[in-house]
């Protein structure tokens, strides 16, 4: 077919995050990655996070204290419901871009998603951010809703 060789040689950017349907991208591992909290992936962070309703789950991650087994569990659910058959285990052998700032800006843009419901509207990227909720004095706790 005449012109098909110069379409297939173009790159095509494939699973880009959609916030509307509360989808994130990440770049985890090397790999751009599509996060996404699904009622599944809630199920079990509610599970996880000893939570017995979303409100429970949404006010435990709303005081903005996460220890950095909440953010693995938090990314590996997240992950999960994005289609990617990690474990929690896996997750945490893995590197986020920008260090333990980046996973807690990731965490944030899933959580901002999930549970904010003008979150997706007021986002201008469907890119985590990877300097979002840092201090400007550096080394401070990274908050996730900063």
């Amino acid at each position: 077919m005449r012109g098909y060789e110069r379409e297939t040689a173009m790159p095509v950017t494939i699973n880009r995050a959609n916030r509307h349907r509360g989808e994130v991208e990440a770049v985890i591992d090397g790999e751009r990655r599509i996060l996404c909290l699904t009622l599944g992936a809630l199920a079990e962070l509610e599970t996880a996070f000893g939570a017995d309703s979303l409100s429970d789950l949404a006010a435990r991650f709303a005081g903005g204290r996460l220890k950095s087994l909440d953010l693995i569990r938090i990314i590996a659910c997240g992950l999960r419901g994005g289609g990617n058959r990690l474990s929690d285990e896996d997750v945490a052998q893995m590197a986020v871009e920008g260090g333990v700032a980046g996973a807690a800006a990731v965490v944030g843009a899933l959580l901002t998603v999930t549970f904010q419901p003008d979150g997706a509207d007021n986002a201008a990227e469907t890119r985590a951010p990877m300097t979002a909720g840092t201090s400007a004095k550096g080394g401070e706790e990274a908050r996730p809703f900063a």
